[in-house]
């Protein structure tokens, strides 16, 4: 199923003209301290549950929501979750947080942070090296490491599904709680 989109111009317009914006940030709680656009709200997309966005917007029931995450491929997972609530209307903003920033449109910005992205790419390489090395050094069924972590990265390319980050959105220092609450929209 196509899901709809938007660009970061115009949804910044709509707010510019006072029409109640539901925004909402599917990044983790770690990037959307980092940077937000201005007048999103954070909902995990691994907490994101539709019913509760839905109970607590602003907007009028039939009423777009309009979801951001870093540069569209985890808005567009959460548009499809809408979708299979029964609420059609989630609209995926283009290019997502990345094309805000380019687009000049007001963010907010806090501490900087590993992006989750470099955390796969740090702990994946790590386990490669790690899994060659026992390979070389130890006994050669380490080397099952390095090809399952292989296997991985190739599923994650494929699917669009990462395995790893899921894992590592989960952890305690990308789940800060000074983020806001999960489904509050403001």
């Amino acid at each position: 199923m196509a899901v709809p989109s938007i660009t970061p111009a115009e949804v910044n317009a709509r707010q510019g003209r006072g029409e109640p914006v539901d925004l909402i940030d599917v990044r983790t709680p770690t990037e959307f301290r980092e940077v937000h656009a201005a007048g999103a709200m954070p909902v995990p997309l691994d907490r994101l549950d539709p019913a509760a966005v839905l109970a607590a917007r602003r907007g009028a029931a039939g009423d777009p929501v309009y979801v951001l995450c870093r540069s569209g491929g985890r808005g567009r997972k959460a548009c499809d979750r809408f979708a299979a609530a029964g609420f059609p209307g989630a609209v995926n903003v283009e290019g997502g947080t990345l094309a805000w920033e380019q687009a000049g449109l007001p963010v907010i910005r806090g501490p900087k942070a590993v992006s989750l992205e470099r955390q796969v790419r740090i702990g994946a390489g790590t386990l490669v090296v790690i899994g060659v090395a026992l390979g070389v050094f130890v006994h050669p069924y380490f080397l099952g490491l390095a090809a399952a972590v292989g296997a991985g990265l190739v599923f994650a390319g494929v699917t669009d599904t990462c395995g790893m980050g899921l894992v590592l959105a989960r952890m305690p220092w990308n789940r800060g709680t000074s983020a806001g609450p999960a489904c509050e929209i403001r």
